[in-house]
């Protein structure tokens, strides 16, 4: 059976269409750049289908206010990383001293996956500065070094084509699923709505009609 047998064939084209705009967006490099405190936690969210890997390279800098100017940022600075699953389970905890740092995961499930980043300080800050943290965030077969791979396992240059291809279409195969059940779930809720939408009036007559009644009997 075809993909999106149990779909009208109308509907088959936009999917594919959503689909590969899902792809695009979700595959692509995400670039950050946010100011924080001392003990300010930010989080973001990312939809990631299940069994992708996430890679995320970040670098903290302090901005002084006044000069308006960057500087270095300092030895008793600390970053945790927290990664939550679709279910709130923290399960992705780091602490980096280092200026510069990387962390990675890969999704057990589908979902909205919210990652929350938190500086602290062993030393308060100066008055007038504060902490930025750059971060790039990979998912998927971005997240593959090709050039490693090539050297390790002594790949030709279409060796070496075939295997990006081949994860790349692993990627495609795993949020074409994910953006599938996303539409079954979007379909079942619009169902209920709708169901409650038709029902609603009719519950409230015979609610009407009961009151009316019952009143009459009491007189």
């Amino acid at each position: 059976m075809g993909l999106g047998g149990n779909m009208e064939s109308g509907s088959l084209p936009r999917f594919m269409l959503e689909v590969f705009l899902v792809n695009c967006c979700l595959g692509l490099v995400s670039s950050l750049y946010f100011h924080m405190t001392e003990g300010e936690q930010k989080c973001f969210i990312e939809e990631i289908p299940a069994d992708t890997v996430v890679v995320g390279d970040y670098w903290t800098q302090l901005y002084d206010e006044q000069k308006r100017e960057y500087l270095p940022a300092t030895r008793n600075l600390t970053l945790s990383v927290a990664a939550r699953t679709p279910t709130d389970e923290v399960w992705l905890i780091l602490s980096h001293k280092e200026t510069k740092g990387r962390f990675n995961f890969t999704s057990f499930t589908s979902g909205e996956h919210k990652i929350c980043l938190q500086p602290s300080l062993s030393q308060p800050l100066s008055a007038g500065f504060i902490v930025v943290v750059c971060m790039d965030i990979r998912s998927g077969e971005r997240t593959n070094n090709y050039t490693e791979i090539q050297k390790r396992e002594l790949l030709t240059q279409l060796q070496l084509r075939v295997r990006r291809l081949s994860a790349q279409v692993h990627d495609i195969h795993k949020e074409l699923i994910y953006s599938r059940s996303r539409e079954k779930n979007f379909l079942v809720i619009n169902h209920n709505v709708n169901m409650w939408i038709y029902w609603w009036p009719i519950i409230q007559r015979l609610f009407c009609c009961w009151q009316m009644q019952r009143k009459k009997c009491l007189q």
